[in-house]
Protein backbone atom coordinates (compact mmCIF):
# COMPACT_ATOMS: atom_id res chain seq x y z
CA UNK A 1 0.00 0.00 0.00
CA UNK A 2 1.48 3.41 -0.92
CA UNK A 3 2.59 5.74 1.87
CA UNK A 4 1.41 9.31 1.93
CA UNK A 5 3.59 12.26 2.96
CA UNK A 6 3.09 11.63 6.67
CA UNK A 7 4.24 8.02 6.36
CA UNK A 8 0.75 6.65 7.11
CA UNK A 9 -0.63 4.15 4.66
CA UNK A 10 -2.72 6.01 2.12
CA UNK A 11 -6.27 4.86 1.49
CA UNK A 12 -7.06 4.24 5.15
CA UNK A 13 -9.55 6.44 6.94
CA UNK A 14 -7.90 8.71 9.50
CA UNK A 15 -10.07 9.31 12.55
CA UNK A 16 -10.23 11.65 15.51
CA UNK A 17 -12.60 11.73 18.46
CA UNK A 18 -12.87 13.86 21.57
CA UNK A 19 -15.23 11.34 23.17
CA UNK A 20 -13.13 8.63 24.81
CA UNK A 21 -15.62 5.78 24.62
CA UNK A 22 -14.54 2.23 23.90
CA UNK A 23 -17.66 1.52 21.80
CA UNK A 24 -16.40 4.18 19.37
CA UNK A 25 -12.68 3.43 19.44
CA UNK A 26 -13.14 -0.34 19.10
CA UNK A 27 -15.25 0.26 16.00
CA UNK A 28 -12.60 2.46 14.38
CA UNK A 29 -9.83 0.00 15.20
CA UNK A 30 -11.82 -2.99 13.92
CA UNK A 31 -11.94 -1.24 10.54
CA UNK A 32 -8.18 -0.78 10.49
CA UNK A 33 -8.61 3.00 10.50
CA UNK A 34 -5.71 5.16 11.66
CA UNK A 35 -5.93 7.46 14.67
CA UNK A 36 -4.57 10.98 14.15
CA UNK A 37 -4.84 14.23 16.08
CA UNK A 38 -7.24 17.02 15.19
CA UNK A 39 -4.32 19.12 13.91
CA UNK A 40 -3.41 16.49 11.32
CA UNK A 41 -5.31 15.61 8.18
CA UNK A 42 -8.35 13.61 9.26
CA UNK A 43 -11.27 12.06 7.37
CA UNK A 44 -13.68 11.22 10.16
CA UNK A 45 -14.21 13.15 13.37
CA UNK A 46 -16.70 11.87 15.96
CA UNK A 47 -17.05 14.98 18.05
CA UNK A 48 -18.89 16.36 21.03
CA UNK A 49 -21.50 19.08 20.52
CA UNK A 50 -19.09 21.65 21.99
CA UNK A 51 -16.46 20.86 19.35
CA UNK A 52 -18.94 21.06 16.47
CA UNK A 53 -19.69 24.63 17.53
CA UNK A 54 -16.03 25.55 17.12
CA UNK A 55 -15.62 23.73 13.81
CA UNK A 56 -18.53 25.54 12.20
CA UNK A 57 -18.23 28.87 14.01
CA UNK A 58 -17.88 32.02 11.93
CA UNK A 59 -14.71 32.98 13.82
CA UNK A 60 -12.72 29.86 12.98
CA UNK A 61 -14.09 29.82 9.43
CA UNK A 62 -13.02 26.20 9.18
CA UNK A 63 -13.48 24.69 5.70
CA UNK A 64 -14.04 20.95 5.55
CA UNK A 65 -12.72 19.20 2.45
CA UNK A 66 -14.66 16.65 0.40
CA UNK A 67 -12.98 13.73 2.18
CA UNK A 68 -13.99 14.85 5.70
CA UNK A 69 -17.17 14.02 7.59
CA UNK A 70 -18.42 14.75 11.09
CA UNK A 71 -21.22 13.31 13.22
CA UNK A 72 -23.34 16.45 13.78
CA UNK A 73 -25.10 19.02 11.65
CA UNK A 74 -23.81 22.54 12.42
CA UNK A 75 -27.09 23.74 13.95
CA UNK A 76 -28.42 20.40 15.23
CA UNK A 77 -29.70 22.36 18.26
CA UNK A 78 -32.75 23.42 16.18
CA UNK A 79 -33.96 19.90 17.00
CA UNK A 80 -32.01 19.03 20.14
CA UNK A 81 -32.58 22.13 22.28
CA UNK A 82 -35.91 21.69 24.02
CA UNK A 83 -37.15 25.23 23.33
CA UNK A 84 -36.07 25.31 19.66
CA UNK A 85 -37.60 21.91 18.92
CA UNK A 86 -40.98 23.10 20.20
CA UNK A 87 -40.66 26.42 18.37
CA UNK A 88 -39.88 24.65 15.07
CA UNK A 89 -42.75 22.19 15.47
CA UNK A 90 -45.17 25.04 16.20
CA UNK A 91 -43.92 26.90 13.12
CA UNK A 92 -44.26 23.79 10.97
CA UNK A 93 -47.89 23.32 12.05
CA UNK A 94 -48.72 26.94 11.25
CA UNK A 95 -47.13 26.69 7.82
CA UNK A 96 -49.07 23.51 7.01
CA UNK A 97 -52.23 25.24 8.21
CA UNK A 98 -51.55 28.23 5.96
CA UNK A 99 -51.07 25.91 2.99
CA UNK A 100 -54.41 24.31 3.83
CA UNK A 101 -52.68 20.96 4.30
CA UNK A 102 -55.00 18.22 5.57
CA UNK A 103 -52.18 17.28 7.96
CA UNK A 104 -52.97 20.41 9.96
CA UNK A 105 -56.64 19.50 10.44
CA UNK A 106 -58.08 20.29 13.88
CA UNK A 107 -60.97 18.91 15.92
CA UNK A 108 -63.89 20.97 17.23
CA UNK A 109 -61.83 22.06 20.26
CA UNK A 110 -59.07 23.42 18.06
CA UNK A 111 -56.70 20.53 18.76
CA UNK A 112 -54.56 19.17 15.96
CA UNK A 113 -55.75 15.74 14.90
CA UNK A 114 -52.39 14.54 13.58
CA UNK A 115 -49.79 17.01 14.82
CA UNK A 116 -50.59 16.98 18.51
CA UNK A 117 -47.56 15.01 19.66
CA UNK A 118 -45.65 17.43 21.90
CA UNK A 119 -47.08 18.27 25.36
CA UNK A 120 -48.30 21.88 25.72
CA UNK A 121 -45.06 23.82 26.25
CA UNK A 122 -44.02 27.40 26.99
CA UNK A 123 -40.64 29.12 27.14
CA UNK A 124 -39.73 30.87 30.36
CA UNK A 125 -39.23 33.69 30.92
CA UNK A 126 -40.54 34.78 27.49
CA UNK A 127 -43.99 33.12 27.61
CA UNK A 128 -44.63 33.59 31.32
CA UNK A 129 -47.97 35.39 30.86
CA UNK A 130 -49.23 32.85 28.33
CA UNK A 131 -48.26 30.07 30.70
CA UNK A 132 -50.13 31.67 33.63
CA UNK A 133 -53.24 31.99 31.46
CA UNK A 134 -53.04 28.29 30.54
CA UNK A 135 -52.27 27.25 34.12
CA UNK A 136 -55.39 29.02 35.41
CA UNK A 137 -57.57 27.07 32.97
CA UNK A 138 -56.66 23.84 34.74
CA UNK A 139 -55.16 24.71 38.12
CA UNK A 140 -55.00 21.08 39.25
CA UNK A 141 -52.48 20.17 36.54
CA UNK A 142 -48.81 19.39 37.08
CA UNK A 143 -46.08 20.98 34.97
CA UNK A 144 -42.47 19.98 34.43
CA UNK A 145 -39.70 22.59 34.24
CA UNK A 146 -36.51 21.85 32.29
CA UNK A 147 -33.48 23.99 31.52
CA UNK A 148 -33.25 24.31 27.72
CA UNK A 149 -29.65 23.40 27.30
CA UNK A 150 -29.04 20.63 29.84
CA UNK A 151 -29.26 16.85 29.59
CA UNK A 152 -29.40 13.73 31.79
CA UNK A 153 -32.26 15.09 33.88
CA UNK A 154 -30.20 17.95 35.35
CA UNK A 155 -32.10 20.91 36.74
CA UNK A 156 -35.56 19.38 36.18
CA UNK A 157 -38.39 19.78 38.68
CA UNK A 158 -42.18 19.50 38.83
CA UNK A 159 -44.62 22.16 39.97
CA UNK A 160 -48.35 22.33 40.58
CA UNK A 161 -48.67 25.85 42.05
CA UNK A 162 -47.88 29.25 40.57
CA UNK A 163 -46.14 30.22 43.81
CA UNK A 164 -43.47 27.58 43.03
CA UNK A 165 -42.64 29.35 39.78
CA UNK A 166 -42.43 32.68 41.56
CA UNK A 167 -40.11 31.14 44.13
CA UNK A 168 -37.98 29.66 41.33
CA UNK A 169 -37.82 33.07 39.69
CA UNK A 170 -36.57 34.64 42.93
CA UNK A 171 -34.11 31.82 43.51
CA UNK A 172 -32.72 32.43 40.03
CA UNK A 173 -31.31 35.65 41.47
CA UNK A 174 -33.53 37.89 39.44
CA UNK A 175 -36.25 40.20 40.59
CA UNK A 176 -38.19 39.95 37.38
CA UNK A 177 -38.47 37.38 34.64
CA UNK A 178 -37.60 39.92 32.00
CA UNK A 179 -34.09 40.57 33.22
CA UNK A 180 -33.14 36.93 33.07
CA UNK A 181 -30.52 36.11 30.50
CA UNK A 182 -31.34 33.69 27.73
CA UNK A 183 -28.71 31.37 29.16
CA UNK A 184 -31.12 30.48 31.92
CA UNK A 185 -34.06 29.86 29.62
CA UNK A 186 -36.37 27.03 30.68
CA UNK A 187 -39.23 25.22 29.04
CA UNK A 188 -42.28 24.37 31.06
CA UNK A 189 -44.48 21.57 29.73
CA UNK A 190 -47.70 20.01 30.82
CA UNK A 191 -46.62 16.89 32.69
CA UNK A 192 -48.07 13.66 31.30
CA UNK A 193 -49.55 12.39 34.54
CA UNK A 194 -51.26 9.34 33.02
CA UNK A 195 -48.20 7.48 31.69
CA UNK A 196 -48.54 3.87 30.62
CA UNK A 197 -47.20 1.87 33.56
CA UNK A 198 -45.65 -1.58 33.45
CA UNK A 199 -45.28 -3.28 36.81
CA UNK A 200 -46.52 -0.02 38.32
CA UNK A 201 -43.52 1.90 36.99
CA UNK A 202 -43.18 4.74 34.57
CA UNK A 203 -40.85 4.31 31.59
CA UNK A 204 -39.90 6.07 28.39
CA UNK A 205 -38.53 4.91 25.06
CA UNK A 206 -35.07 5.74 23.77
CA UNK A 207 -35.03 5.30 20.00
CA UNK A 208 -32.08 5.96 17.72
CA UNK A 209 -32.66 7.77 14.44
CA UNK A 210 -29.94 8.39 11.87
CA UNK A 211 -30.28 11.30 9.44
CA UNK A 212 -27.91 11.19 6.48
CA UNK A 213 -29.35 14.27 4.75
CA UNK A 214 -32.13 16.79 5.48
CA UNK A 215 -32.70 18.01 1.92
CA UNK A 216 -33.87 15.61 0.62
CA UNK A 217 -34.76 14.11 4.00
CA UNK A 218 -33.43 10.59 4.45
CA UNK A 219 -33.66 8.97 7.87
CA UNK A 220 -33.28 5.53 9.38
CA UNK A 221 -34.73 3.98 12.50
CA UNK A 222 -32.61 1.65 14.64
CA UNK A 223 -34.60 -1.47 15.48
CA UNK A 224 -32.91 -2.05 18.84
CA UNK A 225 -34.22 0.82 20.92
CA UNK A 226 -35.08 0.28 24.58
CA UNK A 227 -37.36 1.31 27.44
CA UNK A 228 -35.88 2.96 30.54
CA UNK A 229 -37.80 2.28 33.72
CA UNK A 230 -38.03 4.24 36.94
CA UNK A 231 -36.86 2.33 40.03
CA UNK A 232 -39.76 3.50 42.20
CA UNK A 233 -43.44 2.81 41.48
CA UNK A 234 -45.34 5.68 39.94
CA UNK A 235 -47.86 7.74 41.88
CA UNK A 236 -49.62 10.88 40.68
CA UNK A 237 -49.71 11.97 44.34
CA UNK A 238 -48.52 15.55 44.66
CA UNK A 239 -46.61 14.63 47.81
CA UNK A 240 -44.13 12.76 45.58
CA UNK A 241 -43.59 15.61 43.11
CA UNK A 242 -39.99 16.07 44.11
CA UNK A 243 -39.08 12.37 44.06
CA UNK A 244 -37.26 12.09 40.75
CA UNK A 245 -36.95 8.30 41.06
CA UNK A 246 -40.73 8.26 40.45
CA UNK A 247 -40.85 10.75 37.58
CA UNK A 248 -37.60 10.84 35.57
CA UNK A 249 -36.41 7.83 33.61
CA UNK A 250 -32.88 9.11 32.89
CA UNK A 251 -30.33 6.43 33.78
CA UNK A 252 -28.05 9.23 35.07
CA UNK A 253 -30.66 9.70 37.83
CA UNK A 254 -32.05 6.19 38.28
CA UNK A 255 -28.66 4.53 38.78
CA UNK A 256 -28.43 6.31 42.15
CA UNK A 257 -31.69 4.73 43.35
CA UNK A 258 -31.40 1.97 45.92
CA UNK A 259 -33.58 -0.32 43.79
CA UNK A 260 -31.48 0.14 40.66
CA UNK A 261 -30.59 -3.20 39.06
CA UNK A 262 -27.03 -3.24 37.73
CA UNK A 263 -27.61 -6.34 35.61
CA UNK A 264 -30.46 -5.17 33.39
CA UNK A 265 -30.09 -1.48 34.25
CA UNK A 266 -33.86 -0.97 34.41
CA UNK A 267 -34.00 -1.46 30.65
CA UNK A 268 -36.20 -3.49 28.36
CA UNK A 269 -35.83 -3.90 24.61
CA UNK A 270 -38.41 -2.32 22.32
CA UNK A 271 -39.17 -5.85 21.09
CA UNK A 272 -40.08 -6.90 24.64
CA UNK A 273 -42.35 -3.89 24.92
CA UNK A 274 -44.00 -4.79 21.65
CA UNK A 275 -44.61 -8.40 22.73
CA UNK A 276 -45.94 -7.24 26.10
CA UNK A 277 -48.37 -4.78 24.48
CA UNK A 278 -49.51 -7.27 21.86
CA UNK A 279 -50.35 -9.77 24.59
CA UNK A 280 -52.04 -7.25 26.92
CA UNK A 281 -53.63 -4.76 24.49
CA UNK A 282 -53.76 -6.64 21.20
CA UNK A 283 -51.77 -6.61 18.00
CA UNK A 284 -53.72 -3.96 16.13
CA UNK A 285 -53.43 -1.17 18.72
CA UNK A 286 -49.77 -2.05 19.23
CA UNK A 287 -49.04 -1.69 15.51
CA UNK A 288 -50.96 1.58 15.48
CA UNK A 289 -48.84 2.86 18.39
CA UNK A 290 -45.56 2.06 16.63
CA UNK A 291 -46.84 3.57 13.39
CA UNK A 292 -47.64 6.76 15.29
CA UNK A 293 -44.17 6.81 16.86
CA UNK A 294 -42.61 6.57 13.38
CA UNK A 295 -44.96 9.30 12.18
CA UNK A 296 -43.94 11.63 15.04
CA UNK A 297 -40.24 11.16 14.30
CA UNK A 298 -40.62 11.92 10.60
CA UNK A 299 -42.82 14.97 11.26
CA UNK A 300 -40.33 16.36 13.80
CA UNK A 301 -37.51 15.99 11.24
CA UNK A 302 -39.64 17.62 8.55
CA UNK A 303 -40.33 20.47 10.97
CA UNK A 304 -36.62 21.29 11.32
CA UNK A 305 -35.47 20.39 7.78
CA UNK A 306 -36.06 23.90 6.33
CA UNK A 307 -33.92 25.58 9.01
CA UNK A 308 -31.27 22.89 9.32
CA UNK A 309 -27.91 23.69 7.76
CA UNK A 310 -27.81 20.62 5.54
CA UNK A 311 -24.03 20.45 5.29
CA UNK A 312 -22.88 17.64 3.03
CA UNK A 313 -20.07 16.76 5.46
CA UNK A 314 -22.54 15.84 8.19
CA UNK A 315 -24.72 13.02 9.41
CA UNK A 316 -26.30 12.61 12.83
CA UNK A 317 -27.54 9.86 15.09
CA UNK A 318 -30.21 11.29 17.41
CA UNK A 319 -31.60 9.79 20.60
CA UNK A 320 -35.38 10.27 20.60
CA UNK A 321 -37.23 10.17 23.93
CA UNK A 322 -40.87 9.15 23.67
CA UNK A 323 -43.42 8.66 26.45
CA UNK A 324 -46.55 6.57 25.93
CA UNK A 325 -49.65 7.47 27.95
CA UNK A 326 -52.22 5.00 29.26
CA UNK A 327 -54.38 5.55 26.15
CA UNK A 328 -51.41 4.32 24.09
CA UNK A 329 -50.78 7.77 22.65
CA UNK A 330 -47.08 8.51 22.12
CA UNK A 331 -45.60 11.92 23.03
CA UNK A 332 -42.29 13.35 21.86
CA UNK A 333 -40.45 14.58 24.94
CA UNK A 334 -37.08 15.56 23.51
CA UNK A 335 -34.34 14.70 21.04
CA UNK A 336 -30.72 14.26 22.10
CA UNK A 337 -27.76 15.24 19.93
CA UNK A 338 -25.24 13.09 21.77
CA UNK A 339 -27.11 10.06 23.02
CA UNK A 340 -25.07 8.44 25.77
CA UNK A 341 -22.39 5.98 24.67
CA UNK A 342 -21.67 5.00 28.25
CA UNK A 343 -22.67 1.40 28.89
CA UNK A 344 -24.52 0.68 32.12
CA UNK A 345 -24.77 -3.09 31.48
CA UNK A 346 -23.18 -5.77 29.29
CA UNK A 347 -26.19 -5.79 26.95
CA UNK A 348 -26.03 -2.03 26.76
CA UNK A 349 -22.42 -2.20 25.66
CA UNK A 350 -23.20 -4.70 22.89
CA UNK A 351 -26.16 -2.60 21.73
CA UNK A 352 -24.10 0.62 21.57
CA UNK A 353 -21.16 -1.08 19.86
CA UNK A 354 -23.55 -2.41 17.18
CA UNK A 355 -25.31 0.95 16.91
CA UNK A 356 -21.99 2.66 16.12
CA UNK A 357 -20.99 -0.14 13.76
CA UNK A 358 -24.24 0.13 11.76
CA UNK A 359 -24.08 3.94 11.81
CA UNK A 360 -20.53 3.92 10.40
CA UNK A 361 -21.53 1.44 7.68
CA UNK A 362 -24.12 3.95 6.43
CA UNK A 363 -22.09 7.14 7.02
CA UNK A 364 -18.77 5.81 5.68
CA UNK A 365 -19.68 3.23 3.01
CA UNK A 366 -17.30 0.26 2.77
CA UNK A 367 -15.06 1.93 5.35
CA UNK A 368 -13.43 3.86 2.51
CA UNK A 369 -12.21 7.45 2.51
CA UNK A 370 -15.40 9.55 2.63
CA UNK A 371 -16.52 11.46 -0.43
CA UNK A 372 -19.12 14.14 0.18
CA UNK A 373 -20.29 14.00 -3.41
CA UNK A 374 -21.81 10.53 -3.22
CA UNK A 375 -25.58 10.37 -2.95
CA UNK A 376 -25.77 8.90 0.56
CA UNK A 377 -28.16 6.13 -0.37
CA UNK A 378 -26.56 2.87 0.76
CA UNK A 379 -27.80 -0.55 -0.39
CA UNK A 380 -30.13 -2.46 1.93
CA UNK A 381 -27.46 -5.08 2.72
CA UNK A 382 -25.35 -2.62 4.74
CA UNK A 383 -28.15 -1.24 6.92
CA UNK A 384 -27.65 -3.79 9.72
CA UNK A 385 -30.27 -3.06 12.39
CA UNK A 386 -31.33 0.19 10.73
CA UNK A 387 -34.34 0.34 8.50
CA UNK A 388 -35.21 3.22 6.23
CA UNK A 389 -37.89 5.28 7.94
CA UNK A 390 -38.42 7.96 5.31
CA UNK A 391 -36.82 8.79 1.99
CA UNK A 392 -38.11 12.03 0.55
CA UNK A 393 -36.73 11.33 -2.93
CA UNK A 394 -38.49 7.99 -3.10
CA UNK A 395 -41.66 9.50 -1.67
CA UNK A 396 -41.72 12.19 -4.33
CA UNK A 397 -40.69 9.72 -7.00
CA UNK A 398 -43.84 7.76 -6.21
CA UNK A 399 -45.70 10.97 -6.90
CA UNK A 400 -46.53 10.36 -3.34
CA UNK A 401 -46.72 13.13 -0.84
CA UNK A 402 -49.95 11.33 0.03
CA UNK A 403 -49.29 11.25 3.68
CA UNK A 404 -52.82 11.56 4.73
CA UNK A 405 -53.75 8.29 3.18
CA UNK A 406 -51.48 7.03 5.91
CA UNK A 407 -52.51 9.17 8.84
CA UNK A 408 -51.80 8.01 12.35
CA UNK A 409 -54.43 5.47 13.09
CA UNK A 410 -54.27 4.21 9.54
CA UNK A 411 -51.36 2.04 8.51
CA UNK A 412 -48.40 4.39 8.36
CA UNK A 413 -45.71 1.87 8.86
CA UNK A 414 -43.03 0.96 6.43
CA UNK A 415 -45.32 -0.96 4.14
CA UNK A 416 -48.06 -0.39 1.62
CA UNK A 417 -51.21 -0.10 3.68
CA UNK A 418 -54.90 -0.18 2.93
CA UNK A 419 -56.23 3.23 3.62
CA UNK A 420 -59.47 3.20 5.53
CA UNK A 421 -60.86 6.24 3.83
CA UNK A 422 -60.30 5.14 0.26
CA UNK A 423 -60.77 1.40 0.54
CA UNK A 424 -58.07 0.77 -2.03
CA UNK A 425 -54.37 0.10 -1.69
CA UNK A 426 -52.23 3.21 -1.68
CA UNK A 427 -48.53 3.67 -1.25
CA UNK A 428 -47.54 5.32 1.95
CA UNK A 429 -44.69 7.78 1.77
CA UNK A 430 -42.64 5.93 4.32
CA UNK A 431 -40.67 3.75 1.96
Amino acid sequence: MPLDASGIMAGRVKWVTDIEKSVLINNFEKRGWVQVTENEDWNFYWMSVQTIRNVFSVETGYRLSDDQIVNHFPNHYELTRKDLMVKNIKRYRKELEKEGSPLAEKDENGKYLYLDFVPVTYMLPADYNLFVEEFRKSPSSTWIMKPCGKAQGKGIFLINKLSQIKKWSRDSKTSSFVSQSTKEAYVISLYINNPLLIGGRKFDLRLYVLVSTYRPLRCYMYKLGFCRFCTVKYTPSTSELDNMFVHLTNVAIQKHGEDYNHIHGGKWTVNNLRLYLESTRGREVTSKLFDEIHWIIVQSLKAVAPVMNNDKHCFECYGYDIIIDDKLKPWLIEVNASPSLTSSTANDRILKYNLINDTLNIAVPNGEIPDCKWNKSPPKEVLGNYEILYDEELAQGDGAERELRSRPGQPVGPRTGRSRDSGRNVLTTWK
